[in-house]
């Protein structure tokens, strides 16, 4: 019995909000239909900016600025990626089929479907035209043209300075710590006695 007076209960509930939100204003409803129109606009707004954005990352060539970082780090990972596998005379194979099946997967649409809402995030609309306009000048296309070399270059450069004051810091600090040094080289002896 109680059951069937919920339910009843429930239903007259259910009723009286559905007549009360018919016998809502019209006013209620053209405010309904405003916040909908203006949330449309604010979607267009959002895909012309994405559009922008799309164009912007086409004009600067990113997808080809991206494959040549890709293959520069290529040239320094190969390496280490080589030294972390025991060696043997398959490592060589098989670091070659790793790197080619990875430039396989690199798609240039992929990596911009992820930078674009990173560029949303710190760009206006208004500052993704202004780099467009920027990047259409005779400077701004030097920029780009140079932009793989001077990237490539300031690694090397940035690459060489680290293992300068790594070798730097390290001398000093067997310099002031004889202790370590001994303790490191009684290590070293002990390795290449096992």
């Amino acid at each position: 019995m109680r059951s069937i007076t919920f339910g009843l209960a429930s239903i007259c509930l259910f009723a009286g909000l559905c007549i009360a939100q018919d016998s809502q204003p019209n006013s209620d409803r053209g405010s309904v239909a405003a916040a909908a129109k203006a949330s449309r606009g604010q979607a267009q707004v959002q895909q012309d900016k994405q559009a922008d954005i799309r164009r912007l990352l086409e004009i600067t060539g990113s997808g080809a600025l991206a494959t040549q970082s890709m293959d520069q780090m290529e040239k320094t990972i190969r390496p280490m990626v080589t030294d972390a596998l025991p060696p043997g005379e398959y490592r060589a194979k098989v670091v070659d089929l790793f790197f080619e099946k990875f430039r396989s997967k690199r798609d240039p649409d992929n990596l911009m479907n992820l930078v674009i809402p990173i560029y949303d995030k710190y760009y206006s609309d208004e500052d993704i035209r202004g780099l467009m306009q920027l990047y259409q000048t005779p400077l701004g296309k030097k920029m780009l043209s140079t932009l793989p070399n001077v990237m490539a270059e300031s690694q090397a450069a940035g690459t060489k300075w680290g293992e300068q004051i790594g070798r730097e810091s390290m001398m000093e600090v067997l310099t002031e710590h004889p202790e370590l040094q001994k303790a490191m080289e009684e290590a070293k002896n002990n390795a290449q006695s096992h």
